[in-house]
């Protein structure tokens, strides 16, 4: 009795997963035909739809971007383009799951090699800064960067991805400046720049009262509000950057990554993971 039971509890779970899946096929092939509208509202919902999807809606949209129909084959690559972006956001620097708006305030935590600490951030400091730092935390773009920067009594910089293939898209992807309502405090973190609208992905976090630097644009969206004493540890043997120093020679890292750090300034500490404390 309880044999058949199960059987027949069984029997009825497999149907609900065929059925399922028949509804979720038959989603896709809806909202893929929503691509031939006339109605340009009709379109939009049909690619907003495929786009949640995702994944599972890849091998439809192939067989219709191989349509006929050139404009409605146009339309599917275009999502499909869309889904990859979303799938792999880090070589993808456009794609909406790394443009996000942050919270008002949140804060991430680093584990690295010396131990861990956590930033707080406050976007009204600086919106755009913020967003972006959110947005590459959570894609997982600084772990196992390596603090290739570190100057006693002056900041410590890191922010240039360990990949010279993502490396050289976000290079490219600049964000435009904020205007500075905190000053470069001890503690600060702040983006690198070296002129107007160049900020990209490094990071730099103060070990002093910076003030200088204020001027000059570095606007602080947030702060060490827990570990700084690690970011004190953080190694620094190697002080400068080249060609000026003895440090590592950014042009190098961006092209070689951290194939390039660890053969010769396998010293420096790194970042092996951050994520956003929700």
């Amino acid at each position: 009795m309880m044999r058949d039971m199960q059987k027949a509890a069984a029997s009825f779970l497999l149907a609900i997963l065929v059925a399922t899946q028949d509804d979720a096929a038959r989603q896709v092939a809806e909202e893929i035909e929503k691509l031939r509208s006339d109605k340009i509202e009709e379109r939009e919902a049909g690619a907003k739809k495929l786009r949640e999807i995702g994944k599972p809606a890849v091998e439809e949209l192939k067989k219709a971007a191989k349509a006929e129909d050139a404009e409605f084959a146009a339309r599917a690559k275009a999502i499909l383009e869309g889904i990859a972006a979303d799938l792999n956001p880090l070589l993808h620097p456009q794609a909406l799951g790394v443009n996000r708006k942050a919270p008002a305030e949140f804060k991430a935590a680093f584990s690295t090699s010396q131990g861990d600490f956590v930033v707080k951030v406050t976007r009204e400091w600086a919106p755009l800064g913020a967003d972006r730092f959110y947005n590459l935390v959570r894609a997982g773009f600084y772990d196992d960067c390596r603090f290739f920067r570190v100057i006693s009594k002056f900041m410590c910089q890191f922010g240039i991805n360990g990949d010279p293939a993502v490396s050289a898209l976000w290079r490219q992807a600049k964000i435009d400046d904020d205007p500075v309502k905190e000053g470069n405090k001890r503690g600060r973190i702040t983006f690198a720049t070296s002129g107007a609208n160049t900020r990209t992905t490094q990071l730099f976090i103060n070990y002093a009262d910076n003030d200088r630097l204020d001027a000059l644009g570095f606007a602080a969206f947030g702060e060490v509000v827990e570990g700084m004493d690690v970011v004190d540890k953080l190694y620094a043997g190697y002080g400068e950057g080249g060609p000026r120093g003895n440090g590592p020679t950014q042009a190098k890292i961006q092209t070689e990554g951290n194939k390039y750090l660890k053969a010769d300034f396998e010293k420096l500490d790194y970042i092996k993971s951050a994520k956003i404390l929700e």
